[in-house]
């Protein structure tokens, strides 16, 4: 079975709210023909660097650790405690060692978590994205191969003419960290690194 080029979003958050339309999106992208949400998740971070994880979907506890993290595997983060963290980090190393390449926690390479402010929170969702299945098979064989990919800033869309300056301003705020308030934790705080 032909599976899309899959990507890894990090979006991060200083007031998470993981549970209404975030949650509800989720449910409609795996919905959809476009793209499959693999995997995804909430990583919380404390003002010292620590970790709680959490699934992002209406999985049940259970049915989440036997599904097992996606996510955790690429980047070496379990979603059980500190037996989770070892174990992701072991397998995101065996798939490197596997396939000749680096993993993401391998020097010189994409460190995710680090790049998570403490206290704050990101969402982590792995995307495979269907519909370039069919346009990825025509370029290769047609010789193609692909270089490289990246997001296309707002800012550098009002030079090319596809949004207007104000339009461009106000996308570029939404995705601005500086656009967001810093939250007050619970009492409760998040959910633990146990799937909850």
């Amino acid at each position: 079975m032909a599976i899309g080029p899959v990507q890894l979003l990090v979006l991060g958050f200083d007031q998470p709210d993981f549970h209404g339309e975030v949650i509800a999106e989720l449910e409609r992208l795996r919905d959809s023909d476009a793209v499959r949400v693999i995997d995804s998740i909430a990583v919380y971070k404390d003002s010292h660097g620590g970790l709680e994880v959490e699934h992002l979907s209406n999985l049940s506890e259970q049915e989440a650790i036997e599904l097992g993290s996606k996510i955790g595997a690429l980047i070496g983060l379990g979603v059980e405690g500190e037996d989770g963290i070892e174990t992701g980090a072991a397998l995101a190393a065996g798939l490197a060692a596997a396939n000749g390449i680096g993993a993401f926690t391998d020097a010189g390479e994409w460190d995710v978590l680090a790049d998570i402010p403490d206290d704050s929170a990101a969402a982590l969702i792995l995307l495979e994205h269907h519909w370039a299945v069919p346009l990825r098979d025509v370029m290769a064989r047609a010789g193609g191969f692909r270089i490289g990919d990246g997001f296309i800033s707002p800012l550098d869309l009002v030079e090319i003419g596809l949004l207007s300056a104000d339009e461009a301003a106000d996308l570029h705020a939404l995705e601005a960290p500086s656009a967001v308030r810093r939250w007050p934790r619970s009492a409760t705080g998040p959910a633990t690194a146990n799937g909850r």
